[in-house]
Order: structure tokens, then C-alpha cells, then sequence
């Protein structure tokens, strides 16, 4: 039966075995998406439908990637990255030669990758530091290895296609090894784990959409302390910060938020 009992039982397994705790998640949303699984594939319980993925890695890991939500593309929302690369990253720069910048919930890599590209034509030979971070240690192999497939890289010009990836005997993408080196990928879990500071630039896009309003303003917050003075945090395009003043930031731009100089 999936009841109360049964999805506090499902939580407490879940936090036991991957540390992600579903009590900072919206549940009826979480109840939703996960009863989904459970219904699909004929389990009785959240428990049950738990203790049966667990027995396989594999299946373990569509679970947690079900559950993490990894949908990601190169240069997603284009106008986004756009601004980012003739606005943004030009400001921070008057004040930094070498940035500090961190992809938080990077996914399969297109990111932290989409960043490195616009570094290193802003900036050639300049060394960059680019940290992506994800829960999800299965994705964070994928995104290392950094081969993609068609519909990962659409929002992609030609010429930066051409010119970063090698087409795989299996018709993938391989990103070039030179924009492989500038990133260093790193397991974190955005709710739990400590944040490093002194960071220019911060990317969390489509991560927090299913965590409650106080879990919110909790990693918000953690994130301003983690900036520099004059540094930005760049959000989804459905995730504006209501409240950002309360949280110290000022607006920059649309979804760019921007921890005040003094």
C-alpha cells in the first residue's frame, strides 16, 4: 500500500542509502513522479518498488537519474547564454582576469562545456577555474566521459560543433580534450554538503524545481555567501527569485542575480 507509513519508510531507505533527503522536496509533487515508477512497472509500495531497484546497479542508477532529473543541453535558452557571454562574463572580468566559476547541478556536463567554450574564445590561454558539481555520481561519469548525442547539442552553432567535437564511429559528439581539461567535476549535494566560496560566477538551472520553498532560500543563501562581493548567480528561466532582496541579492538581469559590491 502506498501509504504515509510506506513513503516515510521509502524516505528513510532512500536518505540511508544516497543521502538525498526528500523532507527539503515538494511531496505531493515527488508522491506524483515517483508513484509513477511504482505504478509502472506493478510494485505495491514505494518501499517494495526501492528494495527491487536496489538489487540491480543499473537499475539503481535509472532510478537516481529519474529522480535527479538530468535533462540538460549545450547553451540552453541561447538568449540566456548570450547575455552571459556578452554581458556578464565581460563585466566580471574588468574586475578579474581568472575566474572562479561553478556549474552547481551541471548534469551530463553541457554546461560547465557550454562555459569552457565561451572562456576560452573570450579569453585564449587564460586558465579559467570551471567547477561542475552534481548528486548524481552516475551522471557525473557521463559527464566526464563528455560524449553527447544530436538533440544534447541543437542549440549549438556549426561552427562550434566543427570546431569542439569529434564524431564518434557510433554517429556521437566527443568533446575535444583541451575543453575536457578545464573542468573539474566533483560530487556535491546541494542540500547537505559544504560550500566553498570566493566564486565569481555561479550557474544552478532547473535544479531546485522540485524543492520546497525553504530549501530554496536555504541553497540561495548559501550560494550568496559563496560569491564574491560584485559576483552572479544565474537561474532557470522558470525559476526567478521572488524574494532576492530579502536574500541580499540585487538584479542584475533577468535570472542573474548579483551579491551587492559593499
Amino acid at each position: 500500500m502506498m501509504d504515509d507509513k510506506d513513503w516515510v519508510l521509502f524516505k528513510k531507505k532512500l536518505k540511508a542509502k544516497t543521502e538525498i533527503d526528500l523532507d527539503l522536496y515538494k511531496e505531493p509533487q515527488m508522491k506524483r513522479r515517483i508513484g509513477n515508477l511504482v505504478n509502472r512497472n506493478s510494485f505495491n509500495s514505494y518501499s517494495e518498488y526501492f528494495d527491487h531497484v536496489c538489487l540491480d546497479k543499473d537499475d539503481f542508477a535509472a532510478f537516481i537519474e529519474y529522480l535527479t532529473i538530468n535533462v540538460s543541453e549545450f547553451f540552453r535558452t541561447p538568449d540566456k547564454f548570450n547575455m552571459l557571454e556578452t554581458d556578464i562574463i565581460p563585466m566580471l572580468l574588468k574586475r578579474s582576469p581568472k575566474l572562479n566559476i561553478w556549474s552547481a547541478g551541471c548534469s551530463i556536463g553541457a554546461e560547465p562545456y557550454s562555459l569552457a567554450m565561451i572562456m576560452k574564445e573570450l579569453t585564449p590561454g587564460v586558465r579559467h577555474r570551471i567547477l561542475a558539481s552534481d548528486l548524481d555520481i552516475e551522471i557525473l561519469a557521463k559527464a566526464r566521459k563528455g560524449v553527447y548525442l544530436d538533440n544534447e547539442i541543437k542549440s549549438m552553432s556549426k561552427d562550434r560543433i566543427n570546431k569542439y567535437f569529434k564524431k564518434t564511429p557510433d554517429g556521437k559528439y566527443a568533446v575535444d580534450d583541451d575543453i575536457k581539461k578545464c573542468i573539474e567535476f566533483k560530487r556535491h549535494n546541494l542540500l547537505k554538503d559544504p560550500f566553498e566560496k570566493g566564486f565569481d560566477l555561479i550557474l544552478c538551472r532547473n535544479v531546485v524545481i522540485y524543492f520546497t520553498e525553504e530549501a530554496k532560500d536555504q541553497l540561495y543563501a548559501h550560494f550568496f555567501e559563496a560569491l564574491k562581493p560584485g559576483g552572479i548567480l544565474f537561474v532557470g528561466a522558470t525559476e526567478a527569485i521572488l524574494n532576492f532582496r530579502k536574500l541580499g541579492y540585487t538584479s542584475y538581469k533577468p535570472f542573474f542575480y548579483q551579491r551587492p559590491l559593499a
